[in-house]
């Protein structure tokens, strides 16, 4: 049994060992393939952009400056990785959803030993209309929110200070709020409840958002971050609020 005096931040840690459990394993590599092949594919057609554009910047630049490309493409590279691996995790939640579900019922039956509700295919396919309408529920509450913070890095002053701090409090928290959502999907719960038990234990609640908002942020790593969330997700709320 996990400690219910750990931080949200040492939660999602645990999740790395919990994705490496027998029995497991299956659940995690759905949403890992999925990860996987989401990005591949779009950082495959970013690459072929980035050469375009190169080719088209190269017409202009002198031969004596064509040693700039040494260091212009592995810059732009690891923008293009940094960058799009925010807008590429919010995609692959939305088709990785049901599976996501499933991931958290099964380490949540781990975790309590109890057994696992018995499932066909046929029931996860009968279930996506209910687990996209919460990613909708999610991207409502989302989306006002993030506008408002983009609009802050536009006022003088503010965009350069007080904007940064914002926005990385408000991703932490969204993290937070999209894989402990699952866990409490289970259950029914509905999300404005769900989000009022995380907020009355905000610190834990930031802390394991701040965790996978930076290993986010870390190109290749953040392959991972979808089942790894998951798993340590499912782990607080089993601890937390569970009961």
């Amino acid at each position: 049994m996990l400690n219910p005096s750990q931080s949200g931040a040492s939660y999602f840690l645990k999740g790395f060992d919990i994705i490496q459990i027998k029995g497991l394993r299956t659940f995690v590599l759905v949403p890992l393939l999925i990860n996987l092949v989401l990005f591949s594919s779009a950082f495959y057609y970013l690459y072929l952009q980035l050469e375009d554009l190169f080719s088209y910047i190269n017409d202009f630049i002198p031969a004596m400056l064509s040693w700039l490309n040494f260091i212009l493409w592995p810059l732009a590279i690891i923008v293009v990785l940094v960058v799009f691996s925010f807008l590429f995790s919010s995609v692959a939640n939305w088709i990785a959803a049901p599976f996501n579900g499933l991931l958290a019922e099964k380490v949540e039956c781990h975790l309590t030993g109890q057994p696992a509700p018995e499932g066909t295919m046929a029931d996860i396919i009968k279930d996506i209309p209910r687990t996209l309408s919460r990613e909708w529920i999610k991207l409502k509450y989302y989306l006002p929110k993030a506008i408002g913070c983009l609009v802050l890095f536009l006022i003088p002053v503010i965009g350069q200070t007080v904007a940064p701090i914002l926005w990385f409090l408000f991703s932490a928290w969204m993290m937070a709020i999209q894989y402990c959502d699952y866990p409490f999907d289970n259950h029914k719960v509905g999300f404005n409840e769900m989000k009022s038990q995380l907020q009355q234990d905000r610190s834990s609640s930031l802390s394991f958002g701040f965790m996978v908002t930076i290993f986010s942020m870390i190109p290749i790593v953040n392959l991972v971050v979808m089942p790894v969330a998951i798993c340590g997700a499912t782990a607080l709320y089993v601890d937390r609020y569970r009961n």
